[in-house]
């Protein structure tokens, strides 16, 4: 290779280790979980997110566990990357500064209660006057419009009124799904959506507004669920760890433990019936097809195949599936899931220096792989204003009187 060839791929991979949000900007007005949620992702790509809290109080979440050494780990899992600013909006001065950050950013993030910001007099039609180029990015429990729409929600609430709950647990017992999945997606679809707005402003040089509700996000995801009563008038009911629509798909019982299994074509059916030695069974009626086993599977087929894997060791039944190519799993309990090899090969495990906990904290990773840039945590969850004078001066160009004198009116 010459030296020209050289020196080209040489800043290929300069270019390629550059983070694809690297340069974006992002005020971050978010608390809890679904918009720190949004703007983790947006971070660990590397744009560079400011996170404004009230003076003296902060995030919510700083106050929710587990705790170690007094620190939040809830709160450094969310917000690391992110640089910390302190500000009152319920002052004019800090009202004044907000404006001129507006003017510096690309993206300002919230997921107040609806009107919150426009009663500040910050709302979305205000703020793009200021900056025509802003995308202004919301995430609220039912929406913009209609009169739910300015109620508080949680997880739960939209677990609950989007349909999830109603079909998750066994019939007679229901249950929420354990991680606050409306948050989880609700701030990963937001993160969508300011990346698309991104790209477009690139192109027309318009900002614009995008939302998320978390009630929408839990009925985005009911699959079967709604397109059952859509289609048939068929309202879903709890069915455990099963798939209704597909057989078999279900969590069996080994001699010494559970497993998942997921048979979702013909061929994994009928290479189960190699492994069980019962390639008969391939051919029964009653499971000739994937409808035919769905229909006969609680009082023929499950039992069927309970009886034969009890009475084998999980090591064995794993040996004989994966050998076979037929989705498998054993149930992981939390220790184990992060002892995985597979979850340290694939670097979801994230350590971060973290002096809210004197040590170095173990943090779950980003799971996008952007190959080729650095798959870590660049600096840890900002402590309360940690960064508010730098941000200040360097971004607004106040000097230190100025910023000493909006310390000292609790503006910062």
């Amino acid at each position: 290779m010459g030296a020209s060839a050289k020196q080209t791929a040489k800043q290929t991979i300069e270019q390629l280790a550059v983070k694809p949000l690297t340069g974006v900007r992002i005020l971050d007005l978010t608390h809890a979980y679904s918009g720190p949620f949004c703007t983790m992702h947006l971070a660990d790509h590397g744009a560079t997110v400011i996170k404004l809290e009230i003076p003296g109080k902060g995030d919510q979440s700083r106050n929710w566990g587990p705790f170690k050494n007094g620190a939040s780990g809830y709160y450094a899992y969310v917000n690391r990357n992110k640089y910390g600013l302190t500000l009152n909006l319920k002052e004019e001065k800090g009202k004044e500064i907000f404006k001129k950050l507006i003017r510096e950013v690309d993206v300002v993030c919230e997921n107040f209660r609806v009107g919150t910001m426009e009663k500040m007099g910050l709302g979305y039609d205000v703020l793009k006057e200021i900056n025509p180029q802003l995308i202004y990015a919301s995430i609220s429990g039912f929406g913009l419009e209609g009169p739910e729409a300015t109620q508080p929600s949680y997880d739960v609430v939209s677990q609950a009124m989007g349909g999830l709950m109603s079909m998750t647990g066994e019939k007679g017992h229901i249950f929420k799904v354990g991680p606050a999945i409306a948050d989880n997606y609700s701030g990963t679809y937001l993160s969508l959506a300011i990346v698309m707005a991104l790209y477009q402003k690139e192109r027309t040089g318009l900002g614009r507004r995008v939302d998320v509700s978390m009630l929408d996000t839990i009925f985005s995801i009911l699959e079967t669920g709604a397109i059952s009563y859509t289609l048939n008038g068929k309202i879903a009911e709890p069915a455990g760890n099963r798939d209704p629509e597909i057989a078999p798909f279900d969590v069996l019982k080994a001699k010494d433990g559970s497993f998942a299994i997921a048979c979702g074509t013909q061929k994994f059916w009928k290479s189960l019936c190699q492994v069980m030695n019962r390639p008969e069974l391939a051919e029964n009626p009653h499971f000739i097809d994937n409808q035919a086993r769905c229909d006969h599977y609680l009082d023929e087929l499950k039992p069927l195949l309970e009886e034969w894997s009890s009475q084998h060791t999980l090591a064995e039944l794993e040996t004989w599936m994966t050998g076979a190519g037929i989705p498998f799993g054993r149930i992981c309990n939390t220790k184990e899931a992060c002892e995985s090899e597979i979850i340290k090969r694939r670097h979801m495990l994230w350590q971060i220096d973290d002096p809210a906990f004197g040590e170095t904290i173990s943090v779950p990773g980003t799971p996008m792989k952007i190959h080729g840039c650095a798959d870590q945590a660049e600096r840890p969850a900002p402590q309360l204003g940690q960064h508010t004078d730098a941000i200040l001066h360097d971004l607004l160009h106040l000097d230190m009187d100025a910023i000493k004198n909006l310390h000292e009116t609790n503006v910062i």
